[in-house]
């Protein structure tokens, strides 16, 4: 046992002294020269401290070291310094992973129907703006164009046709008028001349007249005559009630009439004149019965000839109003010209749509984009607003579906950082363009409706469209 504690001794002599530290406590050495026995921290060890046989010094426990205090310190000032900073980013900035790339879908679809000719593009092919994309077979559409064509040319020959009638209209009318007012003015002179003409036959009856008088002295062939006379007397009166009764029907004109009633006035006056000659001699009654027949039918010729003027008078003033009509004849003239003018509107409207359907034949793409969704092939008939392909434009977009509860504070025109899944080390920058007025389940296809039933609350989704700076 001695042996052991002085080997024991000894090695405990042999190791080396700590260097003093300073500010430290002061250690004072025991009786016999022997030093003390001390920690790792050069501190004295009580004698229940004393280390085993392989372990010299004590350790202590690692919350009581000064080290990790110190790094303990450090990592709650660490945290807390995240905490803060985290909780500051919290309250002004909010995030969302029900988010989405958006775009533009421009469907093409044909404007008018027909047979595909040629397609000039591929699925996922980039196109440029006003590219020709495919091309409908276009032989019936240039067909209609060339039917509406000559339709137009038809036309514009019409109203050049209607333009010169009215030209035409206007100088006959004038013409006309000027010839029908010198008819006019022809015939009322026709009609005096007549009447000058009548009276001088009348004037000549008279004197006949009064040479049957100077022949009544011849009795018998006076009462001969007075007897023929009468005769004569009772046929034109027969004659002149058969032409009233016809003339009430309409089925005689009034000059008939008139000339039968002439007929029966003249009977009349030859048996007024044998009765007045009764006396003259048989030669003198026969000349003058002669004279007066002859006077009488010149007499008969002469109203006659004012009945034939006063109607080429009547005839005249027609012609006269007819010709006065042309202002009335113009305007229908203009009328024509200008419905022929519609016309050509008209059918230059139709050459317009003809032409407009035949460039519907060639399918261009509106904007520059990559194909999607093509659908058409040559020989395919296709009907107007069929779905041919799709474009999508270059320029995309993200709607993000915040809670209701997150977009209290949330405004056009604010910053925004955007990660892509597939670009996972990247960040993009944007900012929020505007936020839809409704929620996304609101404008779903079939839209939820809790007024009837259980009701079970649901955090409501708003989309916000966030532009990529």
């Amino acid at each position: 046992m001695a042996n052991e504690s002085d080997n024991d001794e000894k090695l405990i002599m042999d190791q080396p002294v700590s260097p003093p530290v300073e500010a430290g406590p002061t250690v004072t050495e025991p009786p016999g020269g022997k030093k003390p026995l001390v920690d790792e921290y050069n501190e004295p060890l009580n004698h229940d401290d004393e280390p085993g046989r392989h372990e010299h010094f004590r350790k202590r426990p690692l919350y009581k070291r000064p080290a990790f205090l110190i790094g303990a310190l450090v990592v709650l000032v660490i945290v807390a310094i995240v905490g803060v900073r985290y909780w500051l980013y919290a309250r002004s900035h909010e995030s969302t992973d029900d988010a989405f790339i958006d775009g533009h879908i421009i469907q093409i679809s044909p404007k008018v129907s027909g047979y595909i000719a040629r397609v000039y593009v591929t699925d996922n092919q980039q196109v440029k703006a006003g590219e020709l994309l495919a091309e409908l077979d276009a032989r019936d559409y240039e067909a209609k164009l060339n039917q509406a064509k000559a339709a137009y040319d038809a036309g514009l020959a019409q109203q050049h046709q209607a333009q010169t009638q009215v030209t035409l209209t206007r100088a006959s009318t004038r013409s006309n008028v000027q010839q029908a007012a010198a008819g006019v003015r022809q015939a009322r002179s026709g009609v005096g001349g007549a009447q000058a003409t009548a009276a001088a036959e009348r004037s000549r009856i008279n004197q006949a007249a009064a040479g049957v008088s100077t022949a009544r002295a011849n009795v018998e062939q006076a009462r001969a005559q007075l007897t023929a006379a009468q005769a004569e007397a009772t046929r034109a009166s027969a004659d002149v009630r058969r032409y009233q009764e016809l003339y009430s029907k309409d089925e005689v004109s009034r000059q008939q009439l008139d000339a039968a009633t002439a007929n029966e006035r003249t009977a009349a006056a030859k048996v007024e004149a044998a009765r007045q000659q009764v006396t003259a001699s048989e030669a003198r009654v026969n000349e003058a019965h002669s004279a007066e027949a002859a006077q009488a039918q010149t007499a008969q010729k002469a109203l006659t000839q004012i009945t034939g003027a006063q109607a080429q008078v009547s005839e005249a003033q027609g012609r006269l109003a007819q010709a006065n009509t042309a202002p009335q004849q113009i305007s229908v003239s203009e009328a024509q010209a200008q419905t022929a003018g519609a016309n050509l509107e008209s059918l230059k409207a139709a050459v317009d749509q003809a032409e407009l359907e035949l460039s519907y034949t060639k399918i261009y793409a509106p904007e520059a984009g990559r194909v999607t969704r093509k659908a058409v092939e040559v020989g395919a008939l296709v009907q107007v607003g069929q779905p041919l392909l799709a474009i999508v434009p270059g320029e995309v977009w993200v709607t993000a579906n915040f809670k209701e509860s997150q977009i209290g504070k949330i405004r056009p025109g604010e910053y925004a950082e955007l990660t892509v899944d597939a670009y996972p080390d990247k960040t993009f920058k944007g900012h929020v363009d505007s936020i839809q007025a409704g929620t996304g389940a609101r404008f779903s296809l079939l839209p939820a409706e809790n007024a009837t039933g259980n009701y079970v609350k649901v955090v409501q989704r708003v989309p916000v469209k966030i532009i990529f700076d």
